[in-house]
């Protein structure tokens, strides 16, 4: 038998350091690197509303519309489309024939748009958590 709260908090816990990561890969001038932690952040941070919601180990997947769906949040268009287009960073982020493209997308405006979008994402889940 799994332990709910013990899942949740190591997934919690794993997108706070993936935060921080972003964030000094930010000013690092890493910008490819850090969008791809803005990704990793807010999936763990799903995973781990999955697993609180669901009360099952969290899925096999870096799908953050999916993840949302199946931890039941209701999203609005305008967070739905922000988190299938995170989804991305993932994918560009990881497979070699995508990086080069991904990282001349990836200027510091480009990047800073989307840390803040992050940012209030993360925020916004961090809400949904139970209270202690």
């Amino acid at each position: 038998m799994i332990n709910i709260r013990k899942q949740a908090k190591y997934w919690r816990d794993s997108a706070k350091r993936d935060w921080k990561s972003a964030k000094i890969l930010f000013e690092n001038k890493r910008y490819d690197s850090s969008l791809f932690f803005c990704h990793l952040t807010l999936e763990k941070l799903l995973k781990g509303l999955v697993v609180t919601r669901v009360r099952k180990l969290a899925p096999f997947s870096h799908d953050l519309a999916n993840l949302a769906e199946t931890a039941s949040l209701k999203l609005t268009e305008k967070r739905l489309e922000t988190l299938r287009l995170i989804n991305s960073f993932n994918i560009s982020g990881r497979y070699d024939s995508l990086k080069m493209d991904f990282y001349k997308q990836c200027t510091k405006e480009y990047a800073e748009r989307y840390l803040k979008l992050t940012d209030n994402l993360r925020k916004w889940l961090e809400k949904e958590y139970p209270k202690k």
